[in-house]
């Protein structure tokens, strides 16, 4: 029997055992509604008519306090990787093709503030898990109002936001192979104004050689409301990460010892030798005004920008980046209320955002151990990107919603080699819009149907453009594609039980894929397009529901599933016709569990089950990664001390299966290295202390 069986029926004697103990009507606590904030201003998610995932506070809480990978693969159709410590990879509905590293094709916003820059590369490694309030995923391609993307979009709520008191929060947890984290946290009050800061490092020694991280992470904000109806937010934060990237192992090297990092192969060295690793330091700031003109019209400008010195030694190369992104964002809300003999309530966005992005791009020998050798090519890359947006919502007899956008996309780079000839070059993209069409009707109470039509567009990023074999493709071309949506969201009495589902077909054309060429070195082409059909659910039911009586003062069962039906189509390689093939690196199954159990004297037990698919590592699909189940446990006490002091203490264990898995795959592998060890079975524990 699967474990994913047993998993189902201790769940089901859980319930049949416990579904007794529900408490009395007046001792259970009202469960919250959950809302989305995305569509640039609150509305219940029931009523939404797109896919959104929300990761809470809780949620957040609920796991290990050094990443993300956790809460972000608790949603379905969303899959974090980990090729090494701080290596990350982030994919909304298969869009990791394109990422070897770091999150392409999906805009992230914090705040107001887009941390993807001009050129469409995140550095989301960069944040730190404490200094993060809330999550929104909006999933498949939205750039009605947040520009080109195929993949999706992560709105980010920094700490701090909504905090109405003064405090201080302290924090440390350590765990296996050498990992520590230590956090710490100020709330300041005015009368019109908040103050925020963050601080936090974090180092691991790694489970692989050469896999050690370091991150030094500070983050303020400030809010002035200067009066009524006014006010200005400043956003900032400074990361300084180094990480070590042990490199893929082939199968024989992967069985024989997970642990090694990549070793030497022809006139290649190895990831020890060259001390292979990435050096990031970044300073990102912005300031926003928010002002109400009137009772009906709101207006919100942004401006931001960005500073990154970046290094990394590799196995053929030493690479050097200066890069430097700055920008606007600004948008009119209309907001007339309700009309038509108050059976309609709409409101309506129109605006902008621009960015402008410079890469200075240096490449040296690495004469080993991360030495910098004789310079090999120098380019700088200055690209502009730039969109008009519109959206029209409305509610009719508070029933239907329905929401009708469009962005009108701009596009171009310019590039000057001065190494190891001069020549320079440019290419400026067709404007592209992308509209989206979306309707949510209630059928009853607390029973939504919705669907939605929308374009994905996105362009090649410098890193692609631009690889690390030093060789520039002005031929490659932007991904589109239309993506046809329906699905349907339930909630029950309280809120106890939420079901949310959906259906989808994304046909993309010209997909952007990574290959690798005989050094190691990567360089991507377009691969005609793929078909993408999916389904996702998410099931989340109050066993027990919240009370504050009794032994059992909570039990929650959830899960969520995704099935991934993706194939290539008109693909051709060289000689090869991968077209009908599997698309590669996205599991066809993935169904995560969580359990979250609440017991006295503020005790909380929760658990992970995680099992993923096999997984497809070439355009060939000749081989693939194993199957695995993962699972993570935490136990969780909380106290007051006194009128002014908390104390939380946690303690956890990840992989407690001990199964041996790469959680990062190098997708086209040369040499078919394609597999990153994931750590086996590991422990942390930790303190977090407020006043």
């Amino acid at each position: 029997m699967s474990k994913i069986s047993i998993a189902t029926i201790i769940l089901f004697f859980f319930y049949t055992a416990l579904y007794s103990q529900v408490p009395a009507t007046d001792s259970v606590l009202r469960l919250e509604e959950a809302v989305v904030k995305g569509y640039l201003s609150v509305q219940p998610l029931l009523q939404t008519p797109t896919s959104v995932g929300v990761i809470g506070p809780s949620m957040l809480g609920n796991q290990a306090d050094v990443t993300l990978l956790p809460a972000l693969n608790s949603l379905p159709g969303v899959r974090m990787e980990e090729r090494s410590p701080g290596s990350f990879r982030l994919s909304i509905r298969g869009s990791l093709l394109r990422s070897p590293f770091g999150v392409r094709n999906v805009k992230v916003y914090m705040d107001e503030f887009p941390l993807t820059d001009a050129s469409g590369n995140t550095y989301l490694n960069l944040l730190d898990t404490r200094a993060i309030n809330r999550m929104e995923v909006l999933k498949g391609p939205d750039g009605s109002l947040f520009g080109a993307n195929s993949g999706g979009v992560v709105l980010i709520d920094p700490v701090g936001n909504g905090r109405d008191s003064v405090g201080v929060d302290l924090g440390l947890s350590g765990g296996s192979y050498g990992m520590f984290h230590q956090n710490a946290s100020v709330q300041l009050l005015g009368k019109k104004s908040q103050f925020n800061l963050d601080q936090a490092y974090l180092r691991s020694d790694g489970y692989r050689e050469n896999s050690a991280t370091r991150r030094h992470y500070i983050q303020a904000s400030e809010q002035w409301n200067y009066n009524m109806n006014n006010s200005v937010r400043l956003f900032a934060f400074y990361a300084d990460q180094q990480y070590e990237t042990p490199g893929g192992l082939n199968e024989q090297q992967y069985a024989e010892d997970p642990r090694q990092a990549r070793q030497a192969a022809g006139p290649n060295p190895g990831a020890v030798e060259q001390q292979a690793g990435i050096f990031n330091k970044t300073l990102y700031g912005g300031v926003s005004h928010r002002a109400r003109l009137g009772s009906r019209l709101r207006h919100v400008v942004s401006v931001f920008g960005s500073l990154t010195d970046f290094e990394n030694p590799f196995i053929t190369n030493y690479e050097e980046r200066d890069e430097r992104n700055f920008g606007g964002r600004t948008y009119l809300e209309y907001l007339p209320g309700r009309t038509l003999g108050n059976t309609v309530d709409w409101k309506w966005h129109l605006g902008m955002e621009w960015q402008r992005s410079r890469h200075e791009i240096y490449n040296y020998d690495n004469d080993g151990n991360a030495t910098r050798g004789a310079l090999q090519a120098a380019d700088e890359f200055k690209t502009n990107n730039h969109f008009y947006f519109t959206n029209l919502r409305a509610d009719l007899f508070d029933r239907l919603t329905m929401e009708a956008a469009i962005s009108l996309n701009f596009y171009k780079y310019h590039f000057e080699t001065t190494f190891p000839e001069s020549t320079t070059g440019e290419s400026d993209f067709s404007p592209e819009w992308m509209p989206r069409v979306s309707l949510s009707y209630l059928l009853s109470p607390g029973f939504a149907w919705r669907a939605s039509f929308s374009r994905g567009y996105s362009p090649p990023t410098t890193a692609e453009i631009r690889p690390s074999n030093i060789t520039i493709n002005t031929e490659l071309q932007a991904e589109t594609g239309w993506n046809h949506e329906t699905g349907f969201r339930y909630t029950g009495r309280n809120n106890r039980l939420q079901i949310d589902a959906s259906l989808y077909y994304y046909k993309m054309k010209e997909a952007i894929v990574r290959r690798l060429d005989e050094g190691g070195a990567e360089f991507f082409t377009n691969a005609g397009g793929t078909d993408q059909l999916g389904f996702e659910s998410m099931v989340s039911y109050w066993l027990v529901e919240p009370t504050n009586i009794g032994f059992l003062q909570g039990l929650r069962a959830s899960t969520a599933y995704t099935h991934s039906q993706f194939k290539f189509r008109d693909y051709l390689q060289d000689t090869e016709d991968y077209s009908g093939n599997r698309l590669t690196g996205v599991p066809r199954n993935v169904l995560v569990t969580n359990l979250e159990v609440s017991l006295p004297h503020s005790i909380s037990l929760t658990a992970q089950h995680n099992f993923t698919d096999r997984i497809p590592l070439n355009d060939a699909n000749l081989v693939y990664a194993d199957s695995y189940h993962l699972v993570q446990a935490q136990l969780k006490w909380s106290t007051t001390i006194n009128k002014h002091h908390s104390l939380e203490l946690y303690a956890g264990v990840d992989n407690l299966l001990n199964q041996q898995y790469s959680l990062g795959n190098d997708i086209n592998a040369f040499g078919n290295r394609f597999f990153n060890a994931a750590p086996l079975r590991n422990y942390f524990i930790g303190a977090n202390f407020g006043l």
